[in-house]
């Protein structure tokens, strides 16, 4: 017999528990989703019944989350500076650390100029990019990826959220860019080390590898878009780049050895290094260092 709102939730919190530190919270997404219903309603009607088709849908989606699938996967959305981003499993799942990124590009250009250009790379879903948009309305926005799916995925995002000043590119980090005078390029690139890997496959193996695995230190595309960015960036531009919390030294090494000035790392909500930015000098002060 299908059980009620509250009977369901707390047999799957009880289930979810083994994965994840939010199980009433993932139980609540899960059949909020299946029930086509904000999660206020579930507190509203705790005593309402599931049909057995809804019964059956839920133990469906907790078994699959059991198993390891993410719960914005199974759901197909994630929220993101407040904006509901489709998701699937051929974008990243966008995490509140990224955050971090947006608002420091925020407050290095905070003026809604419309002959600012800023370059998102390796856009995924379009989480960076569209942030960007919801607060620059009048900023020109480029987005590149590698992933012609991934690009589908971020353009339909950008409509959905009705955002028209960001335009999308396929192809490898800036080499996709169609100009080279940008006042700021962001990335939030792949930065896990492949001895690493193992440590963290459990938790992100449903997510594309490609996107999350860089070498053996897990900074060859940092390596690569610091070197990149210097012939895209206006003279003064800035470049930012978030990576893991124990690579803030290394990334700032990278970054002084290309030419940057202005090196500094910033700090995420649990105080460790997650955003490393430089801006760009010119190319005649380059040639001096």
């Amino acid at each position: 017999m299908p059980n009620s709102i509250q009977q369901a939730l707390q047999q799957a919190a009880q289930q979810l528990a083994v994965v994840t530190d939010n199980p009433t919270l993932e139980a609540e997404l899960l059949l909020a989703h299946i029930l086509d219903k904000p999660r206020s309603h579930l507190l509203a009607w705790p005593e309402k019944l599931l049909t057995q088709a809804q019964a059956d849908h839920f133990v469906e989606y907790v078994q699959r989350r059991l198993a390891g699938e993410p719960v914005a996967y199974i759901i197909g959305h994630r929220e993101f500076w407040s904006l509901d981003f489709l998701v699937t499993p051929d974008t990243l799942i966008p995490r509140p650390d990224t955050e971090i990124l947006v608002t420091t590009a925020l407050a290095l250009l905070p003026h809604n100029l419309p002959d600012i250009k800023v370059a998102d790379l390796g856009t995924g879903s379009g989480a960076i990019a569209a942030a960007l948009a919801s607060e620059r309305r009048l900023w020109q926005i480029y987005a590149t990826d590698l992933s012609q799916n991934a690009l589908q995925i971020a353009s339909k995002n950008a409509q959905r959220f009705g955002f028209h000043n960001i335009s999308f590119y396929l192809g490898n980090w800036c080499t996709a860019l169609p100009c080279n005078d940008f006042d700021m390029i962001v990335s939030n690139p792949p930065y896990i080390a492949e001895t690493e890997w193992e440590v963290y496959a459990n938790g992100l193996g449903f997510e594309p590898v490609g996107a999350l695995v860089a070498g053996a230190d897990g900074l060859d595309h940092v390596r690569q878009i610091t070197a990149m960015a210097t012939e895209y960036l206006k003279p003064g531009g800035f470049l930012l780049i978030e990576h893991g919390f124990l690579q803030g030294a290394a990334v700032r090494n990278i970054f002084e050895s290309a030419g940057y000035g202005m090196v500094r790392s910033v700090l995420d909500l649990s105080k460790n290094e997650r955003v490393t930015l430089g801006c760009y000098l010119s190319r005649s002060t380059l040639s001096r260092i």
